[in-house]
């Protein structure tokens, strides 16, 4: 049995012997359709039938290292140990391989992850009648549109904006160089800094010209300083949790993979490193990675 055989056995077994909603099934169904693209990915597409336990922790590993929250990640669980009890009741495996597998301890809540109605909340908050609001607003926009960690957010350059592309040029950990594709939403609060509150900046410090997000004294925002203006904008929003810039990283791969975004390419935005060989996987273009932020980003689905 092929992968897309059983998940339609197993989308039938839950609408006619488990009675569940269209909804729940969809929900069931996305999270086996993302282990397949990881077995696929790393194990050349082995059958369900013969998974071992080694495999779905390589999985669970996968997912966390993606940024997924603990409750995230015993949600896909769940639909996993769900498909495999599938296979059971219908004889066709002996073993069920999610049986010896731990689940995410769920008291762990740093950092939190954000409901996108929670993020919409915050930038909300920020009052763009104040200079450092416009920046502000563009800085978190930014965050959540891209994924960015702090020190690629503070280190962005003017000359690394595709803006017409919609594409972003960041230097992450060790120095590496990548491109990620950035949101409307992003680039339209960017523009809006850049032509307004930027340009009018009279103080620029020698070496921070090309910096994009400056302080009051025209150089480099420190980390600090991020950290402060994110914890700001949260509480001023009413959100009671522990909110630090990763949160938005976080909830930027969190909302992606929810949405049903392909594993690999949020991957590649984050700028992890493979945690499988670099033969296995295939090179992803920028269009893909484009095509990917816009279909499954919240800020990117007009309603």
């Amino acid at each position: 049995m092929d992968w897309k055989s059983g998940i339609n056995g197993f989308k039938s077994y839950l609408m006619l012997e488990r009675s569940l909603s269209a909804n729940s099934i969809d929900a069931y169904t996305r999270d086996i359709d993302k282990l397949m693209e990881f077995i696929n990915l790393q194990f050349e597409g082995i059958s369900p039938l013969v998974i071992e336990l080694h495999h779905l922790e390589a999985f669970i590993l996968f997912i966390n290292e993606l940024g997924l929250g603990p409750r995230s990640q015993a949600r896909i669980l769940s639909g996993i140990r769900a498909f495999y009890k599938y296979l059971l009741v219908e004889d066709l495996i002996d073993d069920d391989p999610t049986e010896l597998i731990e689940g995410p301890k769920l008291k762990r809540k740093i950092p939190d992850v954000l409901s996108y109605d929670e993020i919409s909340q915050i930038l909300a908050s920020i009052d763009l009648s104040h200079e450092t609001g416009t920046r502000n607003r563009a800085m978190l926009e930014t965050l959540y549109s891209s994924g960015l960690r702090v020190s690629e957010l503070i280190g962005l350059r003017i000359s690394n904006l595709y803006i017409d592309l919609g594409f972003i040029r960041v230097i992450g950990k060790n120095n590496k160089e990548r491109l990620i594709p950035i949101g409307e939403a992003a680039i339209k609060q960017i523009q809006l800094y850049i032509e307004g509150v930027r340009r009018s900046m009279m103080n620029i410090q020698k070496g921070h010209e090309d910096i994009l997000f400056l302080n009051r004294r025209g150089k480099q925002l420190t980390r600090v300083m991020v950290f402060h203006i994110v914890k700001k904008a949260a509480k001023e929003a009413g959100i009671d949790k522990n909110i630090s810039p990763h949160t938005f990283r976080h909830s930027f791969a969190t909302h992606l993979v929810e949405g049903g975004a392909n594993l690999k390419a949020v991957q590649d935005m984050l700028g992890h490193e493979s945690i499988i060989t670099t033969e296995i996987y295939t090179h992803l273009d920028t269009d893909f990675l484009r095509e990917t932020l816009l279909s499954f980003h919240p800020r990117n689905k007009k309603s």
